[in-house]
């Protein structure tokens, strides 16, 4: 009855649509970065491709899943004023929900324009725009209109009207960023300290997005906040990164906090190029009357994995069994620097 309960819940959500769903998030925010903040496009290197995967809810019925992938790439010659430069960025999102598969598609484009205001910071403004698809298949669902007294019965209409299966409709939104990075690399003490912090709004346009075809079920405003750091432990190989992201949509909020501790293998060097680095992290974060969050990745010269699991801690938690969801990451950056390339 319990999981019963949940699933009519969730199905509710995704059905409404406007009224009442909020936008999908990974647990490593800091690696879909463009699903963070559209200012990030170009931020961090001179080129970055990442995708991303997401399973959840297993325990509870059908698992949602999610795909994301993106691509961002600084247009800068090498010619060219280091005072400023120009971002682009591509953005792909796929989820798919419950037995029901409603599935939103998602394709965005990023232009950030990115300014160097003195020795240690920047300044990052950046807008996108893009489309979104979101389809449902009733003919998946069980209604109660189609038991027959012994059982579900497929071949005996659902008797429900949801209106257009396929809605598309276009989005927009805008985000600024500040980053401070202060680097200095010697050969007994290496420093690479920084911290960014950012605002950003999804869905400025507020499009009607619902199934129900109702011109008041919009799909809300996203305001997405986040500030995440990186800190050297002086004379050691460690280094502490704690982040905390904040994400408002309606009546919903979600914070998540917490702090990876990461550590340089082996520094690359800086003046050869000849050795790459290698660095490993864990990290545990907390998504604030919600889950509990372990996190850690691997970064071998430019390629970078990493994997998350959420422990859910909420009212589900009878029905859950504590289950979440699992994430992993993949990414290549093509950075100059290459040692410790960002927060990243």
């Amino acid at each position: 009855m319990k999981k019963l309960t949940l699933y009519i819940v969730l199905l509710t959500q995704v059905i409404a649509g406007g009224a009442s769903a909020q936008d999908t998030h990974f647990a490593q925010t800091e690696y879909a970065p463009m699903l963070l903040n559209p200012a990030l496009a170009g931020a961090f290197s001179h080129l970055q491709i990442i995708a991303n995967y997401r399973n959840q809810w297993n325990s509870v019925a059908s698992p949602y899943q999610t795909i994301a992938a993106s691509f961002d790439v600084r247009l800068q010659r090498k010619d060219a004023d280091n005072n400023s430069f120009i971002a682009l960025g591509l953005n792909f999102f796929n989820d798919v929900a419950g037995d029901l598969k409603v599935t939103t598609n998602q394709f965005n484009l990023d232009l950030a324009y990115h300014i160097k205001m003195g020795r240690y910071s920047l300044l990052r403004i950046g807008i996108y725009g893009g489309m979104n698809q979101r389809v449902l298949d009733p003919n998946r669902g069980n209604w109660a209109s189609q038991f027959d007294g012994n059982t579900i019965n497929t071949g005996i209409g659902s008797g429900e009207n949801l209106g257009s299966y396929n809605q598309v409709f276009m989005d927009a939104g805008a985000g600024i960023v500040y980053s401070f990075r202060k680097m200095k690399y010697s050969v007994n003490n290496n420093i690479n300290n920084h911290v960014n912090c950012g605002l950003a709004v999804y869905h400025a346009n507020q499009p009607a997005s619902s199934f129900i075809s109702l011109a008041q079920d919009k799909l809300y405003m996203r305001i997405s906040g986040f500030i995440n750091s990186s800190f050297n432990i002086r004379n050691t190989p460690l280094a502490v990164q704690p982040a905390v992201y904040v994400q408002l949509q309606s009546k919903y909020s979600e914070i998540m906090f917490g702090t990876y501790l990461r550590y340089n293998i082996r520094e690359a060097s800086h003046f050869t190029g000849s050795i790459k680095p290698v660095a490993a992290a864990l990290g545990l974060f907390s998504r604030y009357k919600d889950a509990f969050v372990a996190k850690g990745y691997f970064q071998y010269h430019q390629f970078s994995v990493g994997l998350a699991y959420d422990f859910n801690l909420s009212r589900l938690t009878p029905v859950s069994k504590s289950r979440g969801g699992f994430e992993v990451f993949l990414r290549f950056n093509l950075d100059d620097r290459l040692n410790n390339p960002s927060l990243w």
